[in-house]
């Protein structure tokens, strides 16, 4: 049964879904929706509002809910990742772009894209703590294991920024390829992955030694990245308009396998099983689901406009 966006408004109440397996959560940031599709049937069974201008989506670290930023109404909204309820909405959360909790959760980070700015809050109860200047364009985040840093992809001056999460201030900046947008730690926690969306390759930092050390050529537009959850490998997709996603050994530097995603391939999940691979398709107004067995793609499934988030609760794991 699918139940129809609401027109002209959006109703506060949550449309119902009887849950047949699992519930996928899309973001569909034009429509400012999100979408629920059953992971068996890959069918979508209905769509609820979300807010004002949703750029991202992120689970939370215990997988209780499932979180959209929302940059122009300045909130959280949270999703139950089991039904796709609602659960609350957090208000004065400035400019929401990009979204990240520190591995021991202390600290909740929000890039404000557009304010070039991130701001650091107090993960247990999103009070703010600091606002760091970083411009310009601050995009994606990760963070080292000790979660003393936090480093951000700088979009429009071409830079990696480092932020010292005790003294809560800018350490440094090391320039990188064009229009630099995901970022990735390797699980030994040496190296930087950053995703050159201006170009066809992943920049490898040394990040103690804040220099480059390599350039993994993947595709056009290499954008983001997901763990593939067996600690060595990572799925990066490659956003443009033919598309892929490229699977990288996390220890030989190399990019070891291919799929064709056409469509603008953008945020990943993955199942628990780790075999198969969903991914939003921002330039096709799709979900695809790559078969990672038979590695290539199996379904196309219709959402909103520019999905830019998937996720569900049986996923592998982060590493």
């Amino acid at each position: 049964m699918k139940f129809p966006l609401l027109s002209g408004l959006f109703a506060s109440a949550f449309l119902s879904l009887a849950v047949h397996a699992e519930t996928a959560i899309v973001l569909n940031s034009v429509d400012e929706n999100v979408s629920f599709i059953d992971t068996r049937t890959y069918k979508e069974t209905g769509k609820a509002p979300a807010c004002k201008e949703p750029h991202h989506l992120m689970a939370t670290p215990d997988d209780s809910s499932v979180i959209v930023a929302c940059a122009i109404s300045n909130e959280l909204v949270f999703f139950d990742p089991k039904t796709g309820k609602e659960q609350k909405r957090i208000k004065n959360i400035s400019d929401p772009y990009q979204l990240g909790f520190s591995p021991d959760n202390k600290w909740f980070v929000a890039n404000s894209l557009r304010l070039d700015r991130v701001d650091l809050y107090n993960a247990a109860d999103f009070s703010l703590v600091a606002r760091v200047s970083a411009e310009k364009t601050p995009s994606h985040m990760a963070f080292d294991k000790a979660s003393q840093f936090v480093f951000i992809t700088l979009q429009d001056s071409n830079e990696v920024l480092a932020i010292d999460l005790k003294t809560r201030q800018p350490l440094w900046k090391i320039p990188v390829g064009p229009t630099p947008a995901g970022i990735h730690m390797t699980p030994d926690d040496k190296y930087l992955l950053v995703g050159i969306m201006g170009a066809n390759y992943v920049e490898v930092i040394d990040w103690r030694a804040r220099k480059t050390i390599r350039k993994i050529i993947t595709d056009k537009a290499a954008h983001n990245f997901l763990p593939r959850g067996d600690g060595r490998h990572v799925f990066v997709s490659n956003r443009s308009m033919k598309g892929s996603i490229s699977l990288v050994d996390m220890q030989t530097l190399t990019e070891v396998e291919k799929y064709d995603v056409p469509g603008g391939p953008d945020d990943m999940e993955i199942r628990a099983d780790g075999k198969e691979l969903w991914a939003t398709a921002r330039f096709a107004r799709k979900v695809q689901v790559v078969n990672l067995e038979q590695k290539k793609l199996s379904h196309s499934i219709p959402v909103g406009r520019s999905p830019h988030g998937v996720s569900f609760i049986s996923h592998a794991p982060r590493q």
